[in-house]
């Protein structure tokens, strides 16, 4: 486990962390009705205690309807139902709001597609006990990719070292999209600022949590190239990335220069989810503090309480629904209560919420894009 750049994990160093609580797996879907039963099938067997959200886009080929046939199965599967294909950042964006607003106290990014081993999950969970965020890492030691072209790593690792070359910051994987934050990470990011879309939204978070303080890690992971389906990568997608990574890089150095060097995130106002002023706390530990373990040692690490005592810190059982009405609707049932109660906000959502599936029938959400 690493901070990035070769030099091992704080580990939080002088810093307590919070119990983790319950987590919710967020898996954004558009026409993923070929893996969408598999993929949540692996998160409930490899954490038993976490909790699925998927994200659906009004998929043409029924992904949502299948989504709700597995949640009316299984009082851990959530589906929330959007308007349309709306792009990788909204759907996580939404499902980010939604898992606040209902307790959760870890939220996960999946891809749908398989790419991302739910076997590996523990591994981050493990890893979060001492951290505010964990990216599971294609290109630190210990982590590769399986299946693609050489065309394709190239595009990946060449984007990973221009946004660290132009944001300054101390990853290895900036636009990996298998992550795993604290609910306070999350509300300390200003995420009502957050317009990116496609693998520059995952460059965006990377550097407001680096740019606020906290305390980021990588651990290894194994990337598989999808089996079923088509990839969301597209030109659109890399012009955005390069054009935003740029203006970011560009605005710092300058507002360096002139002396309005703006922290984003959690100078940038309040935290969405209603979150009170513990939650903005201040880490001990910078993304570039040596400490315990290298990443060898957390790659051959086994886990041997699945989601890492997960079960003992989340707050007991799932409620038996949410209160309010979505515009949309939305499948399931309640979140759980959080171990330790964090914000108001987060027992009891607003009636009417665009973004709150409640009561039985639809949710609404997006389309994700595998990792670049």
């Amino acid at each position: 486990m690493n901070d990035g750049d070769g030099t091992p994990a704080a580990a939080g160093r002088g810093r307590r962390f919070d119990p983790l609580g319950t987590a919710l797996v967020i898996i954004p879907t558009y026409n993923e009705a070929e893996n969408i039963k598999a993929i949540v099938t692996r998160v409930r067997e490899a954490v038993p205690e976490a909790h699925v959200l998927v994200a659906d886009d009004n998929s043409p080929d029924g992904t949502g309807k299948l989504a709700d046939e597995l949640a009316a199965g299984d009082d851990h599967v959530q589906v929330l139902h959007r308007r349309g294909k709306e792009g990788l950042g909204a759907a996580y964006l939404a499902g980010f709001r939604w898992g606040l607003e209902h307790g959760y106290g870890v939220l996960i990014e999946m891809d749908a597609d398989g790419s991302h081993q739910p076997e590996e999950l523990p591994r981050l969970l493990t890893a979060l006990k001492g951290a505010d965020l964990v990216l599971g890492s294609r290109w630190v030691p210990g982590g590769r990719v399986v299946n693609w072209p050489k065309s394709r790593e190239f595009i990946s690792r060449g984007g990973s070292m221009y946004s660290r070359l132009a944001l300054d910051l101390p990853l290895r994987d900036i636009t990996g999209g298998y992550r795993a934050f604290r609910r306070e990470t999350l509300e300390g990011l200003g995420l009502d600022e957050v317009s990116s879309q496609g693998y520059c939204f995952q460059v965006d978070l990377a550097r407001r949590a680096i740019k606020a303080g906290y305390h980021v890690v990588e651990v290894p992971i194994t990337f598989v190239e999808r089996e079923h389906g088509d990839s969301k990568m597209s030109r659109d997608i890399l012009v955005e990335a390069l054009w935003r990574v740029t203006t970011w890089g560009v605005g710092e150095r300058v507002g360096k220069v002139l002396g309005r060097d703006r922290q984003p995130g959690r100078a940038a106002g309040e935290p969405i989810g209603g979150a009170s002023g513990e939650a903005a706390k201040e880490p001990a530990g910078s993304a570039t503090e040596p400490a315990g373990k290298d990443v060898s040692e957390a790659a051959g690490k086994d886990v041997p309480e699945s989601a890492g005592g997960l079960a003992s810190e989340s707050a007991g059982k799932a409620a038996s629904g949410s209160s309010g009405k979505a515009a949309s609707g939305s499948s399931g049932k309640g979140a759980p209560e959080p171990a330790e109660k964090r914000s108001e906000a987060a027992e009891e959502p607003a009636a009417g919420s665009a973004e709150e599936p409640a009561g039985t029938g639809d949710k609404s959400t997006r389309a994700p894009d595998d990792d670049a």
